[in-house]
């Protein structure tokens, strides 16, 4: 089995990753490693949470140890979809080049311009930046590429999904025609395989996993759920999502709760702490700083529960994450394999939960179809709670009549029948019908005189004249 000891590495950096607690190299290390010494571009493909990040870091920092960085012109360049990535890339730059002394700068949004200059100014070996901080900077004229030796790209696919190929595209034109490139991402979509044809020379394909594969060691369900009313969907969903939450017991030691849309997330967020669950939200329009102090808190374990957006779904690297919830599923099915990438990490044993309503089912299939495999469903925890419903047969059930009016009495009925029958018998000719509006008609009343139906008791004498006149007519 190959060692880190194995890889040639520099032996500064072999002691920062042996007291970081690791010898031996994952698959994607293993492979990529060897070629990034040799200085070969590298295609990189593997699942999320495989340890891509180390595989570019180290064999960087061992390039990068000899020679020095002038002001503005850094030697080496990683660009990331997004800030938390960035800041994950950072960390391991300072864990591992601790005995090495390099530079290090982290271009981001969220963070004061003036104090990413004074960092420029004074030269790095390495800049970490995602592509839009990093073009503001270089069209304000504060940065020179042309001296990059190493460039890596990560997470691409992800770059595709956020509309940064344009800028990755004008990124590389910008650095030198014979620099390194170190190209890594979860899955290859055509677009990001017409970007590494054109931009990478002859590279070393690294392939350690069939694309967008979940770890086997992630358990997985769905639980399929159909609210009693549209009106009533969402917060019946959080209820569901609550009772999930407690089924799993003390098994669930901390977990992330991914949503499709940042007001879910904060609404989420807002009713778990309402129910007394430790729960904070993260999304793209919270301020830098927030977002790093509740970062830090699930990191550090004070945190219980992250509610998400995607931009937490990759980036995120904490390795004992045990569940993984999607409230909603996500609408990329690659993004399916990146949020549950951050539960079972490392060879651990994760449980990554969705729930479905009946307008994602179209999404559910395109995932179990990138997946190849059935996700189990799962039942309803709250389900068991509910009143038992029992059929009716048709002799049980009582008989109704289709009309909504009382059903009158008896006695009143048969008396207007009777009154029918009466007057079916009776052979007095009947006086014709008036033509003088609708609905009226006219007759005798029982004292021989003319009288007007409907037309009330006092009929003025001049109008029952002019129907007398008629009828004698």
């Amino acid at each position: 089995m190959t060692k880190f000891s194995d890889l040639d590495l520099n032996p500064k950096v072999l002691k920062a990753v042996e007291e970081a607690g690791y010898e031996t190299p994952t698959p994607i290390q293993a492979d990529a490693i060897p070629h990034a010494l040799a200085g070969r571009d590298v295609l990189g493909i593997a699942q999320t949470g495989t340890g891509k990040t180390a595989g570019f870091v180290l064999p960087m920092i061992t390039a990068l140890a000899r020679g020095r960085a002038r002001a503005r012109m850094p030697r080496s360049l990683v660009l990331c979809p997004t800030r938390e990535l960035a800041a994950q890339v950072a960390e391991n730059f300072d864990t591992y080049s601790k005995y090495v002394k390099l530079s290090k700068a982290l271009l981001i949004g969220g963070v004061s311009f003036k104090e990413q200059d004074l960092a420029i100014d004074k030269g790095v070996d390495v800049l970490i930046a995602t592509p839009g901080r990093l073009l503001d900077h270089f069209e304000r004229g504060k940065l020179i590429l042309s001296d990059v030796k190493v460039m890596v790209v990560d997470e691409a696919d992800r770059m595709l999904d956020m509309g940064f190929i344009p800028d990755i595209e004008r990124i590389f034109g910008l650095t030198p025609f014979t620099r390194q490139t170190l190209f890594f991402s979860a899955t290859m979509a055509p677009e990001i395989e017409r970007i590494t044809n054109t931009f990478l020379s002859n590279p070393a394909r690294i392939e350690v996993a069939r694309q967008a594969t979940a770890s086997e060691t992630i358990e997985q369900g769905v639980l399929m759920f159909k609210g009693s009313r549209r009106d009533r969907e969402a917060s019946e969903k959080r209820k569901v999502l609550r009772s999930l939450i407690d089924a799993e017991g003390e098994k669930l030691t901390n977990a992330i709760i991914f949503c499709n849309r940042k007001t879910d997330v904060d609404i989420v967020a807002k009713t778990l702490k309402k129910y007394k669950y430790d729960a904070a939200p993260i999304h793209g329009d919270l301020d830098q700083s927030q977002r790093t102090r509740t970062l830090d808190g699930f990191r550090n374990g004070e945190l219980r529960i992250l509610v998400a957006s995607d931009v937490a779904a990759r980036g995120l690297d904490v390795p004992s994450v045990s569940h993984v919830f999607n409230f909603d599923v996500p609408g990329h099915p690659e993004d399916y394999v990146h949020r549950i990438g951050r539960t079972g990490r490392a060879g651990r044993e994760g449980k990554a939960i969705s729930i479905c309503i009946p307008r994602d089912e179209k999404q559910l299939d395109a995932v179990e179809k990138l997946l190849q495999k059935y996700i189990p469903r799962l039942a309803n925890p709250l389900k068991s709670d509910a009143p038992e419903v029992v059929e009716e047969t048709t002799a049980d059930k009582p008989k109704r009549s289709r009309s909504r009016k009382p059903a009158k009495a008896e006695e009143p009925v048969e008396a207007a029948v009777e009154a029918v029958e009466d007057t079916r018998q009776d052979d007095t000719p009947k006086p014709p019908r008036s033509r003088g509006g609708r609905g009226r008609s006219s007759g005798r009343d029982a004292r021989g005189g003319n009288k007007v139906v409907g037309l009330g008791e006092h009929t003025p004498s001049f109008i029952e004249k002019s129907f007398e006149e008629r009828m004698v007519g």
